[in-house]
């Protein structure tokens, strides 16, 4: 019950803290504590079946207000990783920059100051913030501080302080931001922290900009209202074969999408070289599904909460047939724990251990190596890529190194009973236990077997050795034989209990040898706890082995999942070409459409409702995220020039907890989108203006179009029902309009098939050039089984009000002045 309501919690929603607390009446101490971005101390719960798919981030905001807009001091920290990073960037009113930094970074809580959190200028940011599904917790401003920033980095980051100095010192708000996330944090007082953080500049230029509008409009990542949750991008690419790690990168590429030339098109040679290798691709696929979550097992030892089974885990998941070894285990294996049960940094996790037991062949980074050297095409990249790294990463310096006190350390011998111990040879004073252990139960032994001498009984059948936490060690007959040596127990030996399975009893010897026994047993115990402890802070200083091996099987994963896809979808998929981003042309499978700088930039789709408009121009987004991705696209031919942002206005939804209606919402979109594209955005707005009535509607379309045409510049879907806007691309109008209007402006419409006996529409899904005057909206009724009499009134009331030219709407300035003025 308790891990899934933490679940649901975490997974399900992130606008809760959880604290545990136990005691009992009225003392009570809190235990465990967590938030959307600090999730530490119940990873184990959440991160059990791999269905966290976001690293948590904690950001830490400072804006500063001013004439010229907003200066943001931003921070955040990435617990999993180690990783602190800091920006500071100018903003506009909607903060655009931070919404975008929000998406890409997939963060979960938000720190802002109490004053500034709460005053009128931050009333957009708080919107931001939910839209992005972020908890917003408010600090006290005394906490954003940087006096004693620099001393605490000084403790937590690896490597010289100076050229961190040098980093922070180039920021004015930034550093008072990261000083809250410290102190909120708590990571100073964690010692296993020291020295094991990171830091860099966090550049905003570095990926696509995304918003949370885009994001949702695309499809992009899953809602927790999915029914189906193969319904958008990230289902649909996701097919990765790795406990998780390769399913978190996917997810966080998909947020980042590339804007590197020359690393997108490395990516996509990758693709390309399993695309065509299937062998190979099934072949590595098919491995990976066995490679642990190498991330999490260091998070844990790293919190010094893993036990030997994770080491061990690490060590057979990763490395075990190197040498030749399968390792087997027996169907029914009784998972032990023994005394590392009972070990402080130990975190038992059966379902691992289970799934330790289970795997009969591991084949690890010495197949993968093999595999991709066999592979041809592209060897020079994959030898840089991976072949390189790996040789690096498994030599004598480092996981040879693991392995080797694996080995030392730990007792293998013993993983075939299911029991995690370390090896007695590793420690003198433990086989010293282990000797005098064994010794004891040697004589217990022999005492077992003159005993049953002494009694006339059978060893093993008539009379057994128990060993139990009530007695420790006592001798036990059947109550079948109990009444042939009744005389003898009452006078030589105590008896401890009768119970249906026999008799107990016991004597001064054995009692004596059982409590020797029990006393080396717990300096045994104590002494393996120790040595567990130094394993385990040992193990953690491989962590910069670990999570550069992580980073690369979780990209080859993720890599090999894009392949298959392209591979095994029925839609043929199709290399994208990558451009400059001068021009950009895409070439859908069921269209044809194109952009050329200085003659089309702006597409205006207009027809029937229910005839793929929608669809379409989402598409050509998607197709665009995905190849600045990496990824093959659904498509006959792409050739797609780099975008630096995708914006997004699509569909309405009304927020009446905010106290925003569909058509505010719809102007919010559109005004960030007014004030954020550039020339090298793509932007997609769908249906602009229907929340409000058609004048106003079609007067703001009107002007967003020609702004944007004139202004911006930006490549840009435009799907619409209203017809007169296809005037901006006609071309029978007076030459001062025409010049004005005419260039960058095309039109195309989604077509359809009205039979002219039953006056039937049938849907074409084809997009081709030119206007269209119908939006068939009365038909669709008609789909929608409307009343007759209601369809035959709705065909009256159309005939009377059509009254379309498109040089007429145009030529009377005094109209489209009435409807610019509506604007201001």
């Amino acid at each position: 019950m308790f891990e899934t309501i933490t679940r649901d919690l975490f997974l399900e929603r992130t606008d809760h803290t959880l604290e545990l607390y136990e005691g009992s009446g009225s003392n009570w101490r809190l235990v465990k504590s967590a938030s959307p971005g600090n999730l530490s101390s119940f990873e184990d719960a959440l991160f059990a079946n791999n269905e966290m798919q976001d690293t948590p981030f904690i950001v830490a905001l400072l804006p500063s207000f001013h004439e010229n807009g907003c200066t943001v001091g931003f921070g955040y920290v990435d617990l999993t990783k180690r990783i602190l990073s800091l920006a500071e960037f100018l903003d506009d009113s909607h903060f655009t920059n931070v919404e975008s930094a929000l998406v890409a970074l997939g963060c979960k809580e938000c720190l802002l100051p109490m004053e500034i959190g709460k005053s009128s200028e931050c009333k957009t940011l708080n919107d931001a913030l939910i839209r992005c599904g972020v908890m917003v917790t408010q600090r006290k401003k005394t906490e954003f501080k940087a006096r004693d920033l620099m001393q605490d980095l000084g403790r937590l980051v690896k490597g010289s302080i100076e050229p961190v100095r040098d980093l922070v010192s180039g920021f004015e708000f930034a550093p008072a931001a990261l000083g809250a996330l410290l102190s909120y944090a708590k990571l100073l007082a964690d010692e296993g922290n020291y020295r094991n953080y990171s830091i860099s500049r966090y550049n905003l230029g570095s990926y696509m900009r995304l918003d949370s509008a885009a994001m949702k409009a695309l499809n992009v990542l899953e809602s927790k209202t999915d029914a189906n949750k193969n319904f958008r991008l990230f289902g649909l690419m996701n097919r990765t074969c790795t406990a998780g790690m390769g399913k978190r990168l996917l997810h966080m590429w998909l947020k980042q999408p590339l804007l590197d030339v020359r690393e997108i098109n490395s990516r996509l040679d990758l693709v390309q070289a399993f695309v065509e290798d299937t062998e190979l691709r099934q072949n590595l696929r098919q491995h990976l599904r066995r490679i642990s979550d190498i991330e999490r097992l260091m998070r844990n030892v790293e919190r010094r909460s893993a036990g030997l089974q994770h080491i061990v885990k690490l060590y057979q998941r990763n490395w075990l047939l190197n040498k030749g070894v399968i390792f087997h285990a027996p169907k029914n294996a009784i998972i032990v724990v023994n005394v590392l049960h009972q070990h402080s940094f130990v975190l038992t996790v059966i379902s691992l251990v289970k799934d330790l037991i289970k795997t009969k062949l591991s084949i690890r980074i010495p197949y993968i190596k093999s595999s991709l050297e066999k592979c041809e095409q592209f060897s020079s990249l994959i030898k840089e890529r991976y072949l390189d790294p790996f040789e690096l990463l498994t030599g004598d310096d480092h996981l040879n190194k693991f392995i080797a006190l694996v080995e030392t350390s730990v007792d293998l011998d013993q993983l075939e009973n299911g029991e995690y111990m370390i090896s007695p040879s590793y420690d003198d004073a433990l086989a010293a236990l282990k000797n005098e252990q064994e010794s004891l139960e040697r004589q217990i032994h022999n005492l077992h077997k003159q005993t049953a001498i002494d009694l006339d009984l059978q060893v093993d059948k008539a009379l057994k050795l128990d060993k139990g936490t009530q007695f420790g060690h006592v001798l036990r007959i059947t109550k079948k034989e109990e009444p042939k040596v009744r005389k003898k127990l009452s006078t030589q030996f105590i008896v401890l209990e009768t119970r249906k399975d026999g008799v107990k009893f016991t004597n001064t010897k054995l009692m004596k040898l059982g409590d020797q026994y029990q006393k080396v047993l717990e300096e045994y115990n104590n002494c393996q706890k120790e040595l567990v402890n130094r394993v385990v802070q040992t193990t953690a200083t491989f962590s910069e082995v670990f999570e550069p091996l992580a980073w690369l099987l979780s990209e080859l994963d993720v890599i090999l999942s894009f392949a298959d896809l392209a591979s095994t979808c029925p839609a043929p998929y199709t290399r994208p070409e990558i451009i400059p981003p001068v021009h950009i042309s895409l070439f859908p499978f069921f269209s044809v459409l194109g952009w050329v700088r200085g003659r089309s930039w702006f597409q205006i789709i207009i027809g029937p409702n229910m005839g793929g408009k929608s669809t379409f121009i989402c598409q050509i987004g998607v197709n665009i995220l995905m190849a600045q991705v990496g990824c093959f696209v659904p498509c006959e031919k792409a050739s797609i020039s780099i975008r630096d942002c995708i914006f997004a206005r699509v569909g309405a939804g009304d927020c009446q907890l905010r106290g925003v209606s569909t058509f505010m919402q719809e102007m919010l979109e559109t005004a960030s989108i007014l004030k954020g594209a550039t020339e090298k955005s793509l932007v997609i707005i769908d249906e602009l203006g229907r929340g409000t009535s058609t004048y106003d509607g079609f007067g703001l379309a009107w002007a967003i179009c020609e702004h944007i045409v004139e202004v911006i510049k930006a490549p840009t879907l435009f799907a619409t029902h209203f017809h007169e806007l296809t005037a901006l691309a006609h071309e029978n109008v007076n030459h001062e309009l025409q010049k004005k209007h005419n260039i960058g402006v095309a039109n195309y419409h989604v077509s359809a098939h009205i039979d002219s006996s039953s006056r039937k529409l049938t849907m074409l899904y084809k997009v081709e050039p030119g206007a269209c005057d119908q939006s068939f909206g009365i038909h669709v009724a008609e789909f929608a089984n409307f009343p007759k009499s209601v369809v035959a009134l709705a065909r009256e009331k159309a005939v009377e009000l059509e009254d379309f030219s498109p040089t007429s709407m145009i030529s009377v300035d005094a109209k489209l002045e009435v409807w610019l003025f509506i604007l201001l």
